[in-house]
């Protein structure tokens, strides 16, 4: 009586129940060989975490960005840091107590994270002049994920934005790895310039945003003029940062 398909000897019969049992050891080999393999694999760290080690490019964290932040720029652009306990309600910052410039940071798992906050005031201001500019600086040193693929695009959003305020975005050579320079003129009255930093795995951003009084008789800085400050105060501020 045929046993299998076609006429040949089912595996149950015979000596095809030595030739399966062989079969069955070869195939335990085989996967007992497979785990072996895999286990010297994930022992060597193929199968490990494919994370790279993060590249900070030098750079380290600090609980006061403000002492590492270059306001030599803008100095010498005839700008000085207001007075403790004299900024306007404007930057959020008022009282008789209110610190000028102001910082902070943390230290977390994923990333560190710094900012600076600064009040200025053109050096030659009369009592009636209210003209005032706001420098915001932030670094963070991210650990665990590569902002490279992101940077760039973060900055390029500013072109596609739906509103009446329209925005530019150019790229900024000669510093990091990648810049980006956001510009936005509302009016004679105020400008908001962004320069966005990346150098490894480490962002910086820089925003200029000011105000000029009816009353000041000192033109304010066109969008050149404050895209060099930014440029020029970011680039020393890198360098003591990552020394």
């Amino acid at each position: 009586m045929p046993g299998g398909p076609g006429g040949s000897g089912g595996v149950t019969g015979g000596s095809g129940g030595g030739s399966t049992q062989h079969w069955l050891w070869a195939l335990g080999g085989a996967v007992a060989a497979s785990a072996m393999g895999g286990a010297i694999l994930f022992a060597a760290g193929a199968f490990g975490d494919p994370r790279p080690d993060p590249d900070l490019a030098g750079y380290s964290y600090t609980s006061d960005l403000c002492n590492r932040t270059s306001f030599t720029p803008f100095e010498n652009s005839n700008y000085k840091i207001k007075p403790a306990g004299s900024s306007s309600s404007s930057s959020g910052t008022s009282g008789s107590g209110a610190q000028n410039p102001q910082y902070s940071g943390v230290q977390q798992g994923a990333m560190d994270s710094m900012w600076c906050n600064a009040e200025l005031k053109p050096s030659d201001a009369g009592s009636n002049d209210y003209s005032s500019a706001w420098v915001y600086s932030a670094a963070t040193l991210h650990k665990k994920t590569d902002p490279t693929a992101e940077f760039a695009d973060g900055y390029r959003a500013y072109e596609s934005q739906r509103s009446s305020i329209a925005y530019k975005v150019t790229q900024v050579p000669g510093i990091g790895d990648e810049a980006y320079l956001v510009s936005r003129s509302d009016d004679s009255s105020g400008s908001y310039v962004i320069l966005g930093v990346r150098d490894g795995w480490m962002t910086y951003q820089v925003t200029w945003s000011s105000y000029t009084s009816r009353n000041s008789s000192a033109k304010p800085p066109s969008t050149d003029q404050i895209a060099g400050m930014l440029k020029n105060s970011a680039t020393e501020t890198l360098r003591k940062l990552g020394s």
